[in-house]
């Protein structure tokens, strides 16, 4: 058993959601003006003068000056300049707000001063240790500083004094948490080369001999970060596997763990793993499931063997609320850290997303797609970033899985399924026939026009991978041949 996680407060992720939320587009103005009150009241409660400076300064703050309706061109201008932008913090597609935070500079400079103070005291608490206690005393004394630059929001500053810790401190499992703080503040700034080159540096500690608890919680924390850059391939088995055993609750919230595996496994995983580990995985049944599925998963009865069953007769008697697709995640947590209460959140359009594409309801799929647009994609900071891609792609998906099972489809036919047009099919077809796809052609000449459908020959291809390898491979031969008998004639 490793020791408890130690720099896991700070920063607070959701404040850098709030920010993403006043200049998102799609926003609500409601939403955004929960997002200022929320900023507000950080600000003040935690003293993060260094960040409201970031934000709100009349001429260096990034949300004034989107808010002032300044072109998206000077906005990256500013970005570009700062080295503590958070480009993944603010809407990265046309960036604007009817909000913005106010700047105070009474407030400001109140909470500068009391900044200063707080250095002071960490100043001389070092001094003290310094003096006349041993080295574990100043690294506690340094900790809380690095700690305070984190709560603050200075990006610089908190990197360097978790940097300086991680350098004097021996301690495995301390290491590792210093490690990830400064992910997560990568994370929370949106500095993705930061958080890759932290991340590896995370997997060599752990494989050093990190315990069971942080190799857990870095499983979520590369995931989300492998989900930013858009390889979901990578972030779907990590996020999936997070699911069971989810502690990192100061990286995100349980139901928004649920939705980033949900999203990664539904674009990238083939439709066995797909089946095994989504539609049936016991964990989403209890989100997404409705009636007997999920009080099933809820208890353990699913995955818990065949003899679960007799335990469950009752189960038809369940509470209307366990039906229900609004779910309250809070209690799902293992972890005793799992803040007190969690938001619900509507996950009909996630299961409709899932159950359609699985069992081939396209008309419905499509429906459900528009809707999780519109509910996580455009909301998610996250996945904001990579939407029209994660769209493309799930078409691109249920277009391939129905065409597997046909040699010849009706255009109008196909297009009568998806609840489209026949035009808006055959445009949209001909973007991925032309990238290769799709195997196909489309033949309009008769008719609404018929798709044929150009199954590759496996074993056709596998016959011209043998010829071109063997081919390579006997060129490397006769070179190395050469090579050999030029070696030895020399030595003749």
């Amino acid at each position: 058993m490793g020791s408890d996680p130690q720099y896991a407060k700070w920063p607070l992720l959701p404040l850098a959601q709030h920010v993403f939320t006043l200049t998102n587009p799609y926003a609500t103005r409601p939403a955004q003006q929960a997002a200022v009150k929320n900023l507000q009241d950080a600000i003040a409660e935690h003293k993060m003068a260094p960040f409201y400076r970031y934000l709100a300064h009349p001429t260096e703050g990034v949300l004034n000056s989107v808010g002032e309706g300044s072109s998206n061109t000077a906005v990256a201008g500013k970005l570009g300049r700062k080295s503590s932008i958070a480009a993944g913090m603010i809407a990265t597609h046309n960036p604007t707000t009817s909000l913005s935070l106010p700047w105070d500079e009474n407030l400001y400079q109140q909470l500068q001063a009391d900044n200063e103070k707080e250095l002071e005291e960490f100043q001389k608490e070092e001094d003290e240790a310094v003096e006349k206690a041993g080295d574990t005393e100043i690294q506690a004394a340094k900790g809380k500083r690095a700690e305070f630059w984190a709560r603050v929001g200075d990006k610089e500053k908190a990197i360097a004094a978790h940097q300086d810790l991680l350098e004097k401190t021996g301690i495995l499992g301390t290491k590792i948490d210093l490690v990830l703080a400064i992910i997560r503040l990568g994370l929370f700034f949106g500095d993705k080369q930061l958080v890759q080159k932290t991340v590896e540096r995370a997997k060599s500690l752990i494989e050093s001999g990190g315990d069971w608890d942080r190799r857990n919680r870095l499983k979520a924390y590369e995931g989300l970060h492998l989900l930013t850059v858009r390889n979901y391939s990578g972030a779907a088995p990590l996020l999936l596997d997070s699911l069971s055993t989810f502690t990192s609750y100061e990286l995100c919230t349980y139901s928004s763990l649920v939705v980033y595996a949900v999203l990664a496994g539904s674009v990238s995983l083939k439709r066995v793993d797909f089946k095994s580990k989504v539609v049936d995985a016991p964990e989403i049944k209890a989100i997404l499931g409705d009636g007997e599925d999920k009080l099933l998963a809820l208890t353990g009865a699913i995955s818990a063997g065949p003899g679960a069953d007799a335990s469950m007769q009752d189960a038809n008697s369940a509470p209307v609320a366990a039906r229900t697709g609004v779910v309250n995640l809070t209690t799902l947590g293992s972890s005793t850290e799992q803040p007190e209460a969690e938001m619900a959140v509507d996950f009909d359009p996630l299961a409709q997303l899932v159950s359609s594409l699985y069992n081939g309801r396209y008309k419905l799929f499509f429906q459900a797609l528009a809707l999780v647009e519109e509910q996580f994609l455009t909301q998610d900071r996250y996945l904001h970033e990579h939407k029209n891609w994660f769209i493309r792609e799930m078409r691109l998906r249920a277009y391939q899985q129905l065409l597997q099972s046909y040699r010849v489809v009706g255009l109008d036919s196909m297009a009568n399924d998806f609840g489209v047009t026949v035009d808006f099919l055959d445009r949209d077809l001909a973007k991925f026939i032309a990238a290769g796809r799709i195997p196909c052609t489309i033949d309009r000449v008769n008719g609404n026009g018929v798709i044929e459908t150009n199954r590759p020959d496996d074993k056709n291809k596998q016959y011209q991978d043998v010829v071109r390898q063997g081919d390579q491979l006997i060129t490397k031969l006769q070179k190395y041949g050469q090579a050999v008998r030029l070696r030895g004639s020399e030595r003749a």
